[in-house]
């Protein structure tokens, strides 16, 4: 009985606000705005938005802060889930009853962000994105780019290539043609020093060197700084910051430059991923030789393969779930 009325209330009044609108044709927007809220209060008596309603926390995940770990130091957040009821009410009415499967979701954003942290170096990506990401650092190796590229490129995949500024001004056209491949491009010093054994001085000199370079010939500023060896101190990391820049290290380590087989390497990497792994390497022959079966076990983990800017994204992989945590 008291649905009955509120509903033949809520028809009068949409009934007389259409007859004002005859006479007053600047209601209209008005009028519409109502008619919304209107519909939406006759939906949420419906006995269905209720149900999604109350299961909705069942099903929604929290959004995990930035922060600064004891061990991995910076960690970028990741994005939470919460439940949509309003449309998943528009999905499932047509159906009558609750599906679990026509469950629309909004992400929540977290309240600390990367950015918000003080300068930091970053090893690995969020522990709950099933995410793993290519740091490929090009100093030398030219002759094995290509079939790196061409590998790349067969599975779709995007990498972060980190090149020494020294490098890009003796080879432009390999930079422009590992750019045009659409990937990431960072920096990896000028003339790969030991960072950690330089003044503040020639720290910036190694890091303005290299981005001019790579601004005048790619047209782009890197956002990603990886140290040459891994070698840096907070000094480093700070200046890395001051040029707009963050440090970025590793997890796991191909170690391609000991020469190893290409298939054992390969499958020591695998065995190593993990949610958020950085994986480094460089262009040589066994990295070019093993990639092909690298990349065939990490996405049969269940792990997609992005940039460093992809893996650090708040964003959430959609349908993307690994078998490790």
């Amino acid at each position: 009985m008291k649905k009955v009325v509120i509903h033949t209330l809520l028809c009068l009044v949409l009934v007389s606000l259409s007859f004002a609108a005859v006479h007053n044709p600047f209601s209209l927007n008005y009028i519409e705005s109502v008619k919304e809220e209107s519909l939406l209060v006759m939906a949420e008596q419906d006995p269905l938005w209720q149900e999604i309603s109350s299961k909705a926390p069942d099903y929604e995940m929290k959004p995990i802060d930035a922060r600064i770990d004891r061990v991995w130091k910076a960690v970028p957040g990741y994005n939470g889930l919460k439940v949509d009821v309003e449309s998943s009410y528009d999905k499932m009415k047509k159906l009558g009853l609750f599906d679990e499967n026509e469950l629309v979701f909004e992400e929540v954003s977290p309240k600390i962000h990367l950015e918000d942290l003080e300068p930091q170096p970053i090893y690995r990506g969020n522990e709950e994105k099933p995410m793993v990401s290519f740091l490929i650092n090009v100093a030398w190796g030219n002759e094995y780019i290509p079939d790196i590229l061409k590998t790349l490129n067969k599975h779709s995949i995007k990498a972060t290539f980190f090149l020494d500024g020294s490098w890009v001004k003796s080879n432009p056209q390999m930079a422009m043609m590992i750019q045009e491949e659409g990937h990431e491009i960072g920096s990896h010093a000028y003339s790969h020093p030991d960072m950690q054994t330089l003044t503040e001085k020639r720290i910036d000199e190694e890091l303005s060197k290299t981005n001019d370079v790579i601004e005048a010939t790619l047209n782009v500023s890197p956002k990603w700084f990886a140290p040459p060896s891994g070698s840096f101190n907070q000094l480093v990391v700070d200046r890395a910051a001051f040029y707009q820049m963050q440090t970025i290290l590793w997890s796991v380590d191909t170690i391609d430059w000991r020469k190893p087989d290409p298939m054992q390497m390969s499958q020591k990497v695998v065995s190593k991923v993990h949610n958020g792994a950085t994986i480094l390497m460089h262009p040589t022959e066994s990295t070019a030789k093993g990639m092909e079966s690298m990349i065939s076990g990490i996405k049969e983990q269940g792990f997609q393969i992005g940039t460093v800017s992809d893996l650090m994204d708040e964003k959430r992989l959609q349908g993307v779930t690994s078998t490790q945590n």
